[in-house]
């Protein structure tokens, strides 16, 4: 009996023939690629270009940023002396305001994300009467837009005596409907059912449950919340113009805003470089908010991942 072998000429070649695909598959992967890269640079430059051109812009003086090309820098830098003058100027006002910033969205990100935490637990884990009324009355803040609440918002604190203090930006910062949102669709997946019926039949405590057990599953999530909240209150303008009267308890958004009045109308206490510490000072203010999502980016990454796909 004969075996018949196939030639060594005919299977490597049938192999190439396979794993090679065709001039015209390659072609066509590279015509479907290169509008989306187009597209992503476009976008790229779309998000960059006004971070490049704020910090080629904090480099120069008020004349140099009429007179020299935005996008480059002019003869004579001086990046350092205009941080120097922002620091100093008006006796040092501006690191109170970026402390007060600091303050506001600090406590704001704190608070509004362990609020958000405990009420999205609580309609994820438990059922109670009005259950799904209460939640469609949060989707439904969550289309109301924070200016139409202001107003408002400012007579009810002036009621209660809390205009021009801290509080004033803080407690309606506290608020966050989407961060309820979030958190309950998140709260959903990442706290098992069943670990907290074994808390539970080992005879902890509804409250201690959420606290040893929910907020460390959560924790993805309470940063997510944080990072939203902190950028909100970080660049809320209209609540602390409306709320406050005393230039010390400005945060960073009202301040260089009256600064850029004082360089616009040449009022009291301008100076011929005013407009130039307002660029720095807008540089200055965004550093904090880059760090710290470098610093969180994982974590807020898997909040977003994990609260929007089911197990």
């Amino acid at each position: 009996m004969t075996t018949v072998t196939p030639t060594a000429s005919t299977t490597p070649t049938a192999k190439r023939v396979d794993a090679e695909p065709g001039p015209s598959r390659r072609s066509s992967t590279r015509r479907r690629s290169t509008p989306l890269t187009i597209a992503m640079l476009a976008v790229l430059a779309y998000f960059l270009l006004p971070l490049f051109w704020l910090l080629i812009a904090s480099t120069k003086s008020t004349q140099d940023l009429f007179n020299s090309f935005g996008l480059w820098f002019s003869h004579a830098p001086q990046l350092l002396s205009n941080i120097k003058a922002t620091f100093t100027q008006d006796d040092g006002v501006f690191g109170r305001w970026l402390l007060n910033t600091v303050l506001y969205a600090g406590a704001s990100a704190l608070g509004a994300a362990l609020l958000a935490a405990a009420a999205g637990y609580g309609f994820a884990k438990y059922r109670f009467r009005g259950h799904g009324a209460a939640f469609n009355l949060v989707l439904g803040a969550i289309m109301i837009p924070t200016t139409a609440l202001a107003i408002p918002t400012y007579l009810l604190f002036a009621k209660a005596g809390l205009v021009n203090t801290p509080w004033a930006v803080i407690l309606p910062s506290l608020i966050s409907p989407f961060g309820l949102y979030l958190m309950r669709i998140y709260a959903e997946d990442a706290v098992p059912d069943s670990l907290i019926e074994a808390a539970r039949m080992d005879g902890a405590g509804e409250f201690r449950i959420f606290c040893t057990i929910g907020l460390r599953l959560l924790a993805p999530g309470l940063v997510t919340v944080v990072l939203f909240t902190l950028v909100a209150t970080w660049n809320n303008y209209f609540l602390p113009l409306i709320m406050l009267n005393d230039p010390n308890l400005y945060p960073i958004t009202v301040g260089l805003s009256s600064w850029a009045a004082q360089a616009q109308n040449g009022g009291a206490g301008a100076s011929s470089d005013m407009l130039a510490l307002v660029v720095t000072g807008s540089l200055i203010s965004i550093v904090p908010l880059v760090l710290a999502f470098l610093l969180l980016q994982r974590y807020w990454q898997s909040g977003l991942a994990t609260g929007g796909v089911k197990q």
